[in-house]
């Protein structure tokens, strides 16, 4: 094998594994953007169902609130409730915001429920009334 050919042979390696790689990062791209929620609900909350912001460490958070977030409401008041209507209130809060994970809800003083997203930028905090339905998120 003379050096012109060795040489030809050593581009195209490279630019095969070069091709290679653009292939795997494209469809890695495809199928993460499949797999993504856009956030729409097709439910009677679809007007309040916005996009879950991912956490990412150092990055600043998304200050936003859609909605009707009550008025007397600060983190960390309320008392945690477990059973069926906490269930329902996280499973309001997940259908109009997928993609975060829920770690507890709580029941204002208002009858309404703060159910409490992790795991996420935004929301933090999504509100439910007494009829499970989302009302607002911040």
């Amino acid at each position: 094998m003379n050096l012109k050919h060795k040489m030809l042979s050593k581009r195209k390696l490279t630019t095969s594994i070069a091709a290679a790689a653009i292939v795997f990062a494209i469809g890695g791209y495809a199928i993460a953007g499949a797999t993504s929620s856009n956030g729409v609900s097709g439910s009677a909350n679809a007007a309040n169902a916005a996009k879950v912001i991912p956490f990412q460490p150092g990055q600043p958070g998304a200050s936003k609130t859609v909605g009707q977030v009550p008025a007397s409401f600060s983190p960390g008041t309320g008392t945690i409730v477990t059973g069926t209507a906490a269930d329902k209130a996280k499973a309001a809060a997940l259908a109009a915001y997928p993609g975060g994970t829920v770690n507890r809800a709580v029941l204002l003083s208002n009858g309404e429920y703060n159910v409490h997203m992790i795991a996420v930028n935004w929301p933090h905090h999504v509100f439910v009334d007494k009829n499970f339905k989302v009302v607002g998120a911040e």
